[in-house]
Formats: structure tokens, C-alpha cells, sequence
């Protein structure tokens, strides 16, 4: 999703300034229609886009910082791990360790009996 939207963005920003250096409304009404939706997405899109950078700003450092520091050991631990669905969430204990715990096997169901037939005694 993330894609078409900074397609859409980058398109809207390329086309905006060319109709205004035209300084002409000779433009068919589909390229004006075109131009009214993607200021309107770009009025959308800004606020976000705003946030965005921000959050970046502000844990963008530690993130760089740990994963400098974890990479290697959390891509050794991404290449053991066939099945990430087979483990609870990541539990912080009091003295500061991470524990990943396995999710309990679930049971096998039984296998069905055969049907009781005569008994010869």
C-alpha cells in the first residue's frame, strides 16, 4: 500500500508545478480533474507524512543503535526459527532478560478405533 501511495505522491508533486508554469486553462478537464485529486491526496497524505518524520526523528537513533549492536545475534536467531507462529510473545523479566517461550505442542488427535466386531472366545 505504501508503494502506490508515494507513486501517487511523487506524481502529484511532478505535476503540479508543470501546470503552473503553463499559466494557461487551456488543459483538458481530466488533466484539471487529475491535478484537483492529487493536491487533495497531497493535502491528505502531509499530515502523515509530518508524523512520520517525526517518529523517525525520535526513535530513529536507537533503532540504528540496537540493530548495530543485535543484528548479527537476531539474524543467527531469524535462521534457526522455521515458524515464528509457534512462540508466545517475548516476556521481559524483573532482572531484565528475554524470554521467548515455545507455545505448548497441541496434542495429536486420536486415532479412530477400529469398529467392534464379534469376539470369537
Amino acid at each position: 500500500m505504501k508503494q502506490p501511495l508515494a507513486f501517487a505522491l511523487a506524481l502529484a508533486l511532478s505535476t503540479t508545478p508543470a501546470s503552473a508554469q503553463e499559466g494557461d486553462e487551456s488543459g483538458s478537464m481530466m488533466q484539471r480533474g487529475l491535478e484537483l485529486f492529487f493536491e487533495g491526496l497531497r493535502d491528505e497524505v502531509s499530515p502523515a507524512l509530518r508524523d512520520l518524520q517525526d517518529m523517525v526523528a525520535e526513535y530513529g537513533p536507537g533503532m540504528r543503535r540496537f540493530l548495530s549492536e543485535m543484528g548479527p545475534a537476531l539474524a543467527g536467531i531469524l535462521e534457526e526459527v522455521e515458524d515464528w507462529s509457534r512462540y508466545e510473545a517475548p516476556e521481559i523479566l524483573p532482572n531484565g532478560d528475554i524470554i521467548i517461550r515455545r507455545k505448548p505442542d497441541e496434542a495429536p488427535e486420536p486415532e479412530a478405533l477400529p469398529p467392534a466386531g464379534p469376539t470369537d472366545i
